[in-house]
């Protein structure tokens, strides 16, 4: 059955969630919820609900006609019949009219899953969405052992923001005025993009009631520090969104959000907590970057210095790719890409 109405009603988000939730690979990315934040922004949610597996597919239109993504998906029912759901996907992907599909599966490169995505047909992509490397976090055992598995320097941080008064707090609606602020902060001394404020308004709206999210707060004497969104989803969190002040950051209130959001975790049951992006490099060859001076290149590079101090494991991705319906389209694509971004593929 392929369910292509994305305002179903009654109890079909439970039912969708409950069947992915049962599935090997299931991502926060593709339940229910998530593909209706997607398309309160510009995208359009179409869900394959088969005996094969699950696979949201979001449509975006281009100048060149709609693109289709999976992300983090599908999610096969088992890797044999990746092939099959496929199939029913690309029936729905050509009724839409996309000139190409974006897969970014959840599972690892080193997956059986992996291997088989040449054989059907799909080609690595120039375009990557989500970052292909992450770092995990493993949340067996007590809050000891975690803290044990952790650099020295980060327990020190995460104690260090209690004992100097940091306090952490589930956040309300009323704070998320607060977080859009922090996040166009954090955005303009960064230097990276982000989503305007009503995109974390219905993540919220649509997440936190459900118990699938939490937003946490840090204060120090009731001003706002820092705060970050974080998912939980099948046995695993995972930190998407963050954002801090330039005031107070002596007082290292990251690292008790950063704590408070792995017993927050553990209170929903989940097994992991997913840092959510690092540098590919790190992806690769982990070893060098595990210890000593981390490069100052900018990007993701800043963030793996604060992520791998949490004792967290290096997991790469299959990555992006593509499955071209329309040759020519896609080429042309392509090029507006390359033309956009200033640089050769």
């Amino acid at each position: 059955m392929i369910a292509r109405d994305r305002r179903s009603t009654g109890s079909a988000p439970a039912h969708w969630n409950e069947r992915l939730e049962g599935l090997s690979w299931a991502s926060i990315l593709q339940t229910w919820e998530w593909g209706e934040l997607k398309s309160s922004f510009g995208w359009q949610a179409a869900r394959v609900n088969s005996e094969a597996g699950l696979a949201q597919v979001l449509f975006r239109p281009t100048p060149l006609g709609p693109l289709a993504y999976i992300p983090l998906g599908p999610a096969p029912s088992t890797g044999e019949r990746l092939g099959e759901l496929l199939q029913e996907v690309h029936a729905l992907c050509r009724s839409r009219r996309a000139f190409t599909l974006k897969v970014e599966p959840y599972w690892s490169d080193a997956a059986p899953e992996s291997a088989l995505l040449t054989e059907l047909g799909l080609r690595p992509s120039f375009q990557t969405v989500q970052p292909r490397s992450t770092a995990v976090i493993d949340l067996e055992g007590t809050e000891d052992d975690i803290l044990g598995r952790m650099k020295a320097k980060t327990r020190y941080n995460i104690r260090l923001a209690a004992r100097r008064g940091v306090t952490v707090r589930p956040g309300a609606e009323d704070d998320l005025n607060t977080f859009a602020d922090l996040i166009d902060e954090t955005g303009r001394r960064d230097g990276f993009g982000v989503h305007p404020a009503p995109y974390y308004n219905t993540a919220y709206r649509l997440f936190v009631p459900q118990g699938l999210a939490t937003l946490l707060v840090a204060e120090y004497e009731g001003e706002p520090l820092a705060a970050i969104m974080v998912f939980a989803f099948a046995g695993t969190a995972s930190y998407l969104y963050g954002a801090s002040s330039d005031r107070q950051r002596h007082l290292m209130p990251n690292y008790a959000l950063q704590w408070e959001a792995i017993r927050w975790a553990r209170s929903r049951g989940c097994r992991l907590y997913d840092l959510w992006g690092i540098p590919d490099e790190v992806g690769l060859d982990p070893e060098p970057y595990l210890e000593g001076e981390v490069p100052d290149r900018g990007g993701l590079w800043g963030v793996w210095r604060f992520k791998r101090g949490f004792g967290a494991q290096v997991l790469r991705r299959a990555g992006a790719w593509d499955y071209v319906y329309n040759p020519v389209v896609y080429a042309g694509y392509r090029l507006l890409h390359r033309l956009r971004s200033g640089h050769r593929d």
